[in-house]
């Protein structure tokens, strides 16, 4: 597809206001064209079965927590997994048991879909809003060299800018979030001033196996899991593991929210499964190795934002569990990749754990007021909730530390950040103070509000002598006050006390006009707003490699994708941070949705790649 075809397709998906929203072509993808939200017609019979399925008491499901937890299918026989990279889908060689099942649960599936639809979607769950206009996905583009620079190229920037997103590969049937979509990474090699793009998916488990049915099957956690159809939908995807028409033994994850290059690896993550390994080719594609468990060390699946100690070259993550205890776990890599052993962190109840903080000798880890309760799903309701009469707090646990129950915990009530920025030690005043954007309604990315969202960049401290807590805005200024969420501070001084933030300016929410930059010390905030019509995501800060003194933090660029919605294009931006001038905009040959999290991978790390 060429880039003008491609700007008429996505141009004539914004304008498609009752269905969503890509016709790929079997060429691209090699499944069939899917359609949205048209019930499929099958025989009274099978409708008869589905309702008798429906019958089940749904409070079983979530009583019993192995209902919800991966079942060993009974007769594994799935064709081998295909590249992405054109070959129409095969039908799976099932045998006549197998054959039967699928029709059954197919019919069951039409009943479910139709009674999802007498109801309407909210807007968190409705396709026609999660991914309408350039939050849309796009067909993979292999490598184009050679791109359009307007401008020079900093001589500084040399490797591959990297970045996440969710990249539904089949229209949605039912309700979708945007989180839900599968993962694509979009990437723009840099080398002499010169640069090329591609973009691919991550093949997960979940997405080879959709990729070969030609339709979707796994649950989708936020936009599907609701309610009494979202249990009977549950129920469904394990009964067809059970005859071995799914597979979820190796994961069900999307692998689209955070990305990390470490120990040689890119890895692909979202919070409900372990990474996924993904390659960088010479000529600056992209190639799916597969999942990723550090050689047998990683059991569970571990939270997409994990941090890299500037100094050690440690990798802290955790890992959240929403069905049993532990409901959450510590552990560190060192780094040559070798995992320590898990430390459970006692806690109540499963919550909400997106993102988390290190310092020098700290991790910081948030306790807060969205919490998972599978039970909603009997009333009807969503099992991610505001959980009004608990209060928020945050856990300092030692980098060392081998017991949970060493971890100190200080209350910070009506606090949830989605996001933390930074976290340091001022030991003079024995407080840990942690930079965060802290969103009310706090569940408002999840279930619908009346409520207008907003992210509030905040200052956080966590007094250790007394157990008390402060929580400030940092910009006080009213006429400065935005919503910034996506961002981040200099990498190389991550847990140690840092001036400035790169925040982007999510302003028409969920949009991006810009980013801030925001000097932590003094308040000020200078914004850079990409221009009319222009709209962008995460601003990436990419420090010069100059070691950092007084003086030259912000020392290096900000790169970040940003599409024009009226002349339907996009482009890399490249502005140094330290003026705000842009010094290079680079012109992409096809459309880059509004995504997630990036990095950025040097040209002497691409050597050592595994």
């Amino acid at each position: 597809m060429t880039s003008a075809t491609t700007a008429n397709w996505a141009k004539a998906q914004l304008h498609r206001p009752s269905s969503i929203l890509h016709n790929y072509n079997k060429d691209q993808l090699g499944g069939s064209k899917a359609s949205v939200f048209l019930p499929v017609r099958r025989s009274d019979h099978k409708r008869r079965a589905a309702s008798n399925f429906l019958s089940i008491d749904s409070s079983s499901v979530v009583t019993n927590p192995s209902l919800l937890s991966p079942l060993q299918p009974a007769n594994k026989q799935l064709p081998p997994v295909g590249s992405n990279s054109g070959a129409n889908h095969v039908s799976p060689q099932w045998n006549i048991l197998q054959r039967a099942a699928s029709f059954a649960f197919d019919a069951i599936e039409d009943a479910l879909l139709a009674k999802e639809r007498q109801q309407p979607l909210p807007k968190t769950a409705d396709p026609r809003v999660q991914i309408a206009g350039n939050f849309a996905p796009v067909p993979e583009q292999q490598v184009c060299q050679s791109l359009l620079v307007e401008g020079a190229i900093p001589e500084s920037i040399d490797g591959v800018y990297l970045r996440n997103g969710a990249n539904p590969l089949h229209d949605p049937v039912a309700g979708h979030h945007f989180f839900d979509g599968d993962g694509m990474v979009h990437a723009v090699k840099i080398s002499g001033g010169e640069a090329s793009y591609a973009c691919r998916f991550t093949e997960t488990n979940r997405f080879a196996q959709e990729k070969q049915l030609g339709r979707p099957v796994f649950p989708k956690a936020i936009g599907e899991l609701h309610g009494h159809t979202g249990i009977a939908r549950l129920m469904l995807f394990y009964a067809r593991g059970l005859f071995g028409l799914v597979d979820h033994r190796d994961g069900m994850g999307v692998a689209n929210a955070g990305l990390v290059y470490f120990n040689g690896r890119l890895l692909a993550m979202s919070e409900d499964d372990i990474p996924y390994h993904v390659r960088i080719t010479s000529s600056g594609d992209l190639e799916t190795v597969g999942r990723f468990d550090f050689d047998g060390q990683l059991k569970t699946s571990m939270i997409a934002h994990p941090k890299i100690d500037p100094e050690t070259k440690e990798l802290y993550a955790l890992s959240y569990d929403v069905v049993r205890k532990p409901y959450l776990k510590f552990f560190k890599f060192s780094p040559d990749g070798i995992k320590s052993p898990d430390v459970e962190i006692p806690l109540k109840e499963a919550t909400m754990m997106h993102d988390f903080a290190i310092t020098e000798n700290f991790v910081v880890i948030p306790d807060q007021q969205v919490v998972f309760k599978l039970e909603e799903m009997i009333r009807g309701g969503s099992p991610v909730v505001y959980k009004k009469d608990k209060v928020s707090r945050f856990g300092l646990l030692r980098k060392n530390a081998t017991n949970g129950d060493d971890i100190v915990w200080v209350e910070c009530p009506e606090t949830f950040c989605f996001h933390l920025w930074n976290a340091w030690e001022e030991p003079e005043t024995d407080e840990v103070v942690v930079i965060g954007s802290c969103m009310t309604p706090a569940d408002s990315i999840f279930n619908e509000s009346d409520e207008n969202l907003r992210s509030v960049l905040s200052e956080i401290r966590l007094n250790l002598k007394t157990g008390k807590s402060t929580r400030s805005p940092i910009i006080s200024d009213g006429a400065e006050d935005v919503n910034l969420e996506a961002g981040m501070v200099n990498r190389n001084l991550l847990g140690r006390k840092t001036r400035y933030a790169y925040l982007a300016v999510a302003e028409p929410w969920p949009k991006v006009s810009g980013f801030a930059k925001v000097d932590l010390q003094t308040k000020e905030v200078k914004k850079f707003i990409y221009g009319a019509h222009k709209y962008g995501g995460e601003p990436f800060f990419l420090p010069s490699g100059n070691p950092v003194v007084d003086g030259n933090e912000d020392e290096g660029h900000i790169l970040a994708f940003v599409h024009d919605e009226k002349a339907w294009s996009s482009e890399l931006m490249i502005v140094n941070a330290s003026t705000l001038e842009v010094e290079a905009s680079v012109k992409l040959p096809s459309r880059v949705p509004y995504g997630f999290h990036g990095t950025f991978v040097g040209s002497d790390e691409l050597k050592k790649q595994q």
